[in-house]
């Protein structure tokens, strides 16, 4: 058996080939994405991105005649020192002189650089990442319109036809007005050809018959077209409201004296990376900041990062806080609930337990995703804090939260990666 691959290769290249280097650039531009948001900021990701791509992962195999083999004839004018059939020898490249040997003076990598807008980047960043428990709670407006099949039409524009519907009643028109079947006809014909080699009187007549007959058929043939107007049928749309979800994210910050800026700094990127990725997930995204030391209140986003408090520091008041705004804005049969926490893990040892009652009772049945980190100095050092311990005890315990510590910008990416992939299931 022998196949043959009759599909068109654009360029003359083969569409394996061609798929296997869409493949390898995919996977080193996703590279040089990761690689990006290592080094940079959060607040850099509100322009345009500038990545470098090395070139060398990108390179199709070539075939070129070897330098060092083969047989080859010059032309050298105004040679005084060779004569015709005499053999030259071959010149050595020597190292850092040129050409395609290696050489031991500097090194390099070849490269190429291109922008992506935020919106690529952000495609390319969050393209394996996916929301846990993503449900579609109770739709507060329906703005959007999607197009969806309903049934076929009369009428209708050239690239909607339906194909297999205009021929399905095509036949049964064809069927029902007994249009003749062109095997029909051909029988006809055979039959008229066999009985004009005969010469009796009833063969004449009998031929004479048929022949009326094949004209009859031939006539209403052609009275009866293949396919005619009325067995065209389009697919018909119609625009159905597209249901538009809204999510609202808690921001959780202990503002104590034992937090310092670098701590809040990190908590600051955190956030404002998980509030890009809900706005690629949900039309309209509402902030609720909650900012606590012994005693916790709702505020806006400036008080919440840059006001300087001191105190004291009562985890569960941040929840009883939430728990408020929640009941009186934000219904969790309405509202897909998603709240972060960021703490250096200090809490008051009696704290714990209402810690515990009120986040297995309360808050984690109301939410979609609670997300917990624990940022510490930027020397890397890390301890087992009462709080980290309250969580791990929880997770343990199967319920649905996840927690992570950071201590330094460049670990926030990929905390958050951790955090989302693979997907977690909340309820």
């Amino acid at each position: 058996m022998n196949i043959i691959d009759r599909r068109l290769n654009p360029q003359g290249k083969s569409l394996s080939n061609r798929r296997r280097f869409i493949r390898r650039a995919k996977q080193e531009l996703v590279e040089a994405v990761h690689k990006a948001t290592s080094e940079r900021s959060i607040s850099d990701l509100g322009g345009d991105e500038k990545l470098w791509v090395r070139t060398s992962r990108l390179k199709e195999p070539q075939i070129r005649h070897s330098s060092a083999h083969g047989q080859r004839h010059y032309v050298l004018p105004g040679n005084k020192q060779y004569e015709e059939g005499d053999r030259l020898k071959r010149s050595t490249p020597q190292a850092g002189a040129g050409g395609r040997q290696a050489s031991a003076h500097g090194e390099g990598e070849d490269g190429f650089q291109f922008v992506l807008s935020q919106d690529e980047f952000l495609d390319i960043f969050f393209d394996d990442l996916e929301l846990p428990d993503l449900l579609r709670k109770q739709m507060k407006s329906s703005e959007n319109f999607t197009p969806i099949r309903a049934g076929y039409a009369i009428s209708g524009s050239l690239p909607n036809m339906n194909l297999t519907r205009t021929m399905r009643n095509s036949l049964a028109r064809r069927i029902a007005l007994k249009r003749p079947h062109p095997s029909k006809l051909a029988l006809f014909e055979a039959e008229i050809d066999r009985l004009a080699e005969l010469d009796d009187p009833e063969s004449i007549e009998k031929r004479a018959e048929l022949s009326r007959q094949l004209a009859f058929h031939r006539q209403r043939n052609q009275r009866i077209p293949f396919i005619d107007p009325i067995d065209i049928r389009y697919n018909r749309f119609e625009l159905v409201p597209q249901p538009v979800t809204s999510a609202v994210m808690f921001c959780l910050m202990d503002v104590s004296g034992s937090m310092t800026e670098h701590m809040k700094d990190l908590a600051k990127r955190f956030y404002k990376l998980l509030y890009l990725f809900l706005r690629r997930r949900y039309k309209d995204v509402d902030l609720v900041f909650i900012r606590h030391t012994h005693m916790a209140r709702e505020v806006d986003e400036d008080t919440f990062f840059f006001s300087t408090e001191t105190g004291g520091t009562v985890v569960s008041t941040a929840f009883e806080e939430m728990l408020r705004v929640m009941g009186q804005k934000y219904n969790s049969d309405q509202w897909n609930i998603y709240a972060a926490q960021a703490s250096d893990g200090d809490n008051v040892p009696s704290d714990n337990a209402k810690i515990v009652s009120l986040l297995k009772d309360k808050i984690l049945p109301a939410c979609q995703y609670f997300a917990y980190i624990e940022v510490g100095q930027p020397d890397g050092m890390t301890q087992i804090t009462d709080l980290w311990r309250t969580y791990d005890a929880l997770i343990r315990s199967g319920e649905p939260i996840a927690a992570r510590k950071v201590n330094d910008r460049s670990q926030i990416f990929p905390v958050f990666r951790d955090l989302f992939t693979p997907l977690k299931k909340v309820k």
